[in-house]
């Protein structure tokens, strides 16, 4: 008899220790009875929240959810814009549960390897009709925010189903193809270095310019020097020979004395200087003078 008091009093407790659950902070629990989502009075499913609760063992089960903002960043992907242009698209999704029992029953008993991915597929639909509409241009000039308002709005429709509320849609970088990056890269380079000749060019033509007007006016500089520097030099002979005049007018024959010395010192002045000269000659007319006057 106490042996079967004490299996009962076993059996009670086991009993009672599997009807007692918790549910962590960022996490909801759903009760599953008989495989099926349990539901209260008005129809709604059994979502317990955070906390210490009871069960009925045996037969209901606890399935815990995550409740937490979830970020969802897949694989970029590739878009084709209105243009039919290819674009290399990466963007990222916030999203959490909004409907507990509809998560469960739509994602394979709540796997959210499998929601994401379903999820990943109707965000890339909600992206690839919002650059269907538009042009590159379009797209990079000011356009991002509105295309992804609207794939937040479409994805948010779309999700419904899923039980998943969508909470932010962004795109994190758009890039070209590598075989479209490499041909327009090509193409601004050829552009760039026929820019770069034609800048050249004008260089080039606007340095003969330079170069030619310096010419001219080195050359007209130069003319109107040289003709300052005739006229100086006239100007200086002509005052030269007015001096010379004077001075003969006053005295002639003393004028004619320092000539005549000025010439001797110009011929005998090196020492090594021969003339023909008959000794008569006007050339030695003072010097014969003072050679008498020296006797």
């Amino acid at each position: 008899m106490k042996n079967l008091i004490a299996v009962i009093v076993v059996l009670l407790a086991l009993l009672g220790y599997s009807s007692l659950f918790t549910v962590q902070e960022g996490e909801r629990g759903i009760v599953i009875r008989f495989g099926k989502v349990a539901q209260d009075e008005q129809g709604r499913a059994i979502v317990y929240e955070p906390g210490l609760h009871f069960k009925l063992p045996l037969i209901e089960r606890i399935i815990k959810l995550d409740a937490r903002i979830k970020t969802l960043d897949g694989q970029a992907d590739r878009f084709i814009t209105s243009e039919k242009k290819d674009l290399i698209v990466d963007a990222f999704v916030k999203w959490r549960i909004e409907d507990f029992a509809k998560y469960y029953l739509s994602t394979g008993g709540g796997n959210q390897r499998q929601a994401e991915e379903l999820l990943m597929r109707r965000i890339n639909t909600g992206l690839r009709a919002e650059f269907g509409a538009r042009t590159i241009r379009d797209i990079v000039s000011g356009e991002r925010d509105e295309l992804m308002e609207q794939a937040l709005i479409q994805a948010s429709e779309s999700s419904n189903d899923l039980g998943i509320q969508v909470l932010d849609v962004r795109v994190k970088q758009i890039n070209l193809p590598t075989e479209v990056s490499a041909a327009i890269y090509e193409r601004m380079r050829a552009e760039r270095n026929a820019v770069a000749r034609e800048h050249r060019s004008e260089g080039r033509e606007q340095a003969e310019i330079i170069r030619a007007d310096v010419d001219a006016r080195v050359t007209v500089m130069l003319a109107d020097a040289e003709r300052e520097a005739r006229q100086i030099r006239g100007e200086g002979d002509a005052e030269a020979a007015r001096i010379y005049a004077e001075v003969y007018n006053r005295d002639p024959e003393f004028f004619a004395f320092i000539r005549s010395l000025e010439a001797y010192r110009a011929s005998f002045g090196s020492g090594d200087s021969v003339l023909v000269l008959s000794p008569d000659s006007d050339f030695f007319k003072y010097f014969n003078q003072m050679q008498v006057l020296e006797n």
